[in-house]
């Protein structure tokens, strides 16, 4: 049977789920919780992705993703491969570790995205892990950087379920009354009732008909078709690449003529690929290609040889102070 089709086009939004393989705790310690979330911020931060809402619950996850460059597919494969590889190294196993391919269901912007925030933020209380009125201390959960507005990572966008849960500011006062609007769905509102909140994982998309049908016009939902994941999408990532590229060199003060001169370990080479590698889906291949770095799995031994040196090459850290993608 053929899989699914998986729409995709820039500025969509998404409810996504996914579990451990036979629902199996793989988040249950503190260090799992932990890893996944670096991995999924890492991957907003290489996807370009607004993070919404996100929970990790002990054999599941949901997030409510905004992709503005329409690259879902491309950047749930490399958190779901990077988290499982690291998670499977770490406790010397082998195997699948999710329950198989990830629910993604469309979600129109404004209210049905609050919704879903709302739902997201509602799980560890449904779930009963903690009762409604303590959920900001539930720790990894969107819910819980409400209320550290400090530490949200650029592309953590909260505020979201805030305004629409009433037009809510991104104030203590807003924060506050957004609990007392949690505590109501979870008594009486729509997301927090048994057999209402299931919608909310359900389907193939959330919003309104009109949503629904313009999503089914405009993007001619056939088995055989990608709406976004073709030749033409790759080519408009790989010129973003060429864009961060382009920046990496003026910020470092390198030419391109210098590519063919020197090692092709020379460390401004492996400070750009790493950069790269934080800030975009850059694949191996293109960037031993770009920066005449010899082999695509020789640029992935140097930056996982970058990764894990204890202080960061000074070349790094320039593009990362200077240069933004």
């Amino acid at each position: 049977m053929a899989r699914k089709l998986r729409l995709e086009f820039p500025g969509a939004c998404y409810h996504v789920i996914n579990r451990g393989n036979y629902r199996a705790d793989i988040f249950k310690t503190e260090g799992a919780r932990a890893a996944f979330e670096a991995c999924l911020f890492e991957a907003c931060a290489k996807s370009g992705w607004v993070l919404h809402a996100f929970v990790i619950m002990r054999n599941h996850y949901h997030l409510a993703l905004e992709t503005p460059d329409g690259n879902l597919v491309t950047g749930m494969q490399w958190l779901q491969a990077t988290f499982a590889n690291r998670f499977n190294r770490f406790r010397g196993e082998r195997g699948h570790l999710f329950q198989g391919r990830y629910k993604a269901l469309l979600v129109e912007a404004g209210e049905p995205l609050g919704q879903v925030c709302h739902y997201i933020h509602l799980n560890p209380v449904r779930a009963g892990i903690v009762p409604v009125e303590r959920l900001g201390e539930f720790r990894y959960s969107s819910c819980w950087y409400l209320g550290q507005p400090k530490s949200r990572p650029t592309f953590l966008h909260p505020e979201t379920a805030l305004t629409e849960a009433g037009g809510l500011a991104d104030t203590p006062a807003g924060r506050r009354s957004y609990a007392d609007y949690l505590a109501w769905q979870a008594a009486e509102g729509p997301v927090g009732k048994n057999k209402a909140y299931v919608s909310q994982s359900q389907g193939w998309a959330l919003g309104t008909d009109g949503f629904k049908a313009a999503l089914i016009k405009d993007h001619a939902l056939a088995a055989e078709a990608r709406a976004w994941e073709n030749q033409g999408a790759r080519e408009i990532r790989e010129q973003a690449w060429e864009a961060l590229l382009r920046r990496a060199f003026a910020t470092l003060g390198r030419k391109e003529s210098e590519l063919s001169v020197g090692p092709k370990s020379a460390p401004w080479k492996v400070a750009m690929a790493a950069f790269l590698k934080e800030r975009t889906q850059a694949s191996n291949p293109w960037l031993a290609r770009r920066l005449g770095m010899q082999r695509p799995a020789y640029v992935s031994r140097l930056i996982s040889a970058t990764r894990r040196a204890p202080q960061p090459m000074p070349d790094l850290l320039a593009l990362r102070d200077k240069c933004k993608a």
